[in-house]
């Protein structure tokens, strides 16, 4: 792994290197210029709040193709029923700050620090972070977020704090903008994504989409 420089923002070309199971570089900080630079090249942070800050770019991907989503006949009853309400970029603090304290089985803690919410919620006001609120009877009840990369959604985190709230925000989210997307990444594999859909893909073939479908490099 290459330890990052603090006062330069760069990393190892990830089409070039694989680090260490998918780990290409450690260290550096989370301003937004890098968090914003890493993402734009398919890198992410992902580390235990006061540890080395770890940026991976896995091989494979776990990523979904909106035209591929797949919606059981059960969702699709809850979402034409209107169980839910959605909205979008709304209340971007409340569902970070839910992402974050939200119990999931088999997890303790949190990825999420201060310092990295303060650059995702940074990165909302500019317009390149986005929310997906799931309310039931005027309250929060799901919800997830993540960067926008031209034609790329980097999804970051969901919550649920009812039954199939964050599965019906994320089938909205993708059914309402799949013209406009080109791919969503998930970056690693869960059962919840898989049964909408989500596959793996080799690393090489997910930057050449990003970087093919990234409008603001």
């Amino acid at each position: 792994m290459i330890r990052l420089d603090e006062n330069e923002i760069s990393f190892p070309d990830p089409a070039q290197y694989d680090g260490h199971e998918g780990i290409i570089a450690f260290g550096g900080d989370l301003s937004l210029e890098r968090v914003w630079f890493a993402y734009q090249n398919g890198i992410f942070p992902w580390f235990d709040p006061g540890d080395e800050i770890l940026w991976w770019c896995p091989d494979p991907r776990f990523v979904i193709f909106p035209d591929e989503l797949k919606v059981s006949k059960s969702m699709r009853k809850i979402l034409d029923k209107k169980v839910f309400t959605i909205t979008e970029n709304q209340n971007f603090a409340e569902v970070i700050r839910n992402c974050r304290e939200i119990n999931r089985r088999g997890q303790e803690g949190t990825w999420l620090s201060d310092e990295l919410i303060e650059t995702f919620t940074t990165l909302h006001h500019y317009g390149f972070a986005r929310s997906i609120e799931v309310w039931q009877n005027d309250e929060l009840v799901g919800g997830l977020y993540g960067l926008q990369i031209g034609k790329v959604f980097c999804g970051e985190s969901m919550f649920s704090k009812v039954s199939n709230a964050s599965k019906a925000g994320f089938i909205h989210f993708v059914e309402t903008h799949k013209n406009d997307l080109k791919l969503i990444d998930c970056q690693s594999h869960t059962d919840h994504l898989e049964s909408l859909g989500a596959r793996m893909i080799p690393k090489r073939d997910f930057l050449k989409i990003l970087h093919e479908n990234n409008e603001r490099r």
